[in-house]
């Protein structure tokens, strides 16, 4: 577009009330000044766009032809604007969120749930990755916020701690009986069970190999899945020892379907909490939810 949008602002006016004196009024602009800003418009378009007589000013065919999308464009504008005051007024907003899977099950979705009540008009979309790959999608912006493990050496992001969890092994009675039959005591079950695990892009997995290295634990036979949910099922099932974290298997523990194996160094606990890129520009939606969070 060559011409000034002013330009087009007085063409429209002048179109719709046909004069260019009451058009000065509504715009609180001199006559003299509405003239030069059709007269140059009309230079620069090489055409008439009105044709002049003492009732008023009438558009010419050319004149037509332009207010046809001119009209269009000022009333996408205006609905455009309507929108958006309609957003501000209703808080309506987008967040991005990221968590794994297992998080996003037992603890981002609880916290969604109030959320959503609160601020009804924020769209939330969510990514299920593992916390290393959330951390990427975080660095290159393509993320609002993540639900992860504590990051470590990770300068460009911010972390707001939720909560402690502790990693636990677990089991059914039934395959720890037989382990027992086959001589194996509860001290050297992580070195002669069947270990189900977390694949090693997981930082869960990660974190218990670190345990198993300073521990000297070399595991004999594992099984690896990428979902914890699928992890514990199959520990129920009594497929083998499961490493999981304890808040998420409570109930089993509670009524006996699975027993946590006693370990001679416990596995220290980890925080887990909700981080952001602090180099990224804090939208509303993300700072009204960051708010939420510290509150409840």
């Amino acid at each position: 577009m060559n011409q000034n949008l002013s330009s087009y602002r007085i063409f429209y006016a002048v179109a719709n009330t046909g004069n260019i004196s009451k058009t000065a009024k509504e715009l609180y602009i001199s006559q003299p000044a509405i003239s030069k800003s059709i007269q140059k418009l009309e230079e620069n378009l090489g055409v008439k766009l009105f044709a002049r007589s003492s009732r008023g000013v009438t558009l010419t065919p050319e004149g037509e032809l332009l207010y046809t999308h001119v009209k269009s464009a000022f009333e996408t504008l205006a609905v455009g604007e309507e929108k958006l005051r309609r957003s501000i007024t209703l808080g309506i907003g987008n967040l991005s969120i990221g968590a794994s899977s297992t998080l996003c099950k037992y603890i981002l979705l609880p916290y969604l749930k109030d959320f959503i009540k609160q601020y009804p008009h924020i769209n939330i979309s969510i990514a299920c990755n593992s916390t290393n790959h959330t951390l990427k999608l975080l660095e290159d912006g393509k993320l609002d916020i993540g639900l992860i493990g504590k990051p470590e050496n990770r300068k460009n992001i911010n972390f707001c701690p939720l909560k402690e969890i502790k990693d636990i092994f677990t089991a059914t009675r039934n395959y720890l009986h037989n382990l027992k039959i086959r001589g194996i005591n509860r001290k050297h079950i992580l070195h002669n069970s069947t270990l189900l695990l977390l694949d090693r892009e997981n930082m869960t997995r990660q974190y218990i190999d670190t345990y198993f290295q300073d521990n000297h634990i070399f595991p004999q036979d594992t099984i690896e899945v990428s979902n914890m949910d699928l992890l514990i099922e199959m520990a129920k099932t009594g497929l083998g020892v499961g490493c999981v974290i304890q808040d998420f298997v409570q109930t089993e523990l509670n009524s006996g379907i699975l027993v946590e194996i006693p370990l001679e160094v416990p596995i220290n606990k980890r925080e887990i909490g909700f981080a952001y890129n602090k180099d990224v520009k804090i939208s509303n939606s993300l700072e009204q939810f960051i708010q939420f969070c510290e509150k409840y």
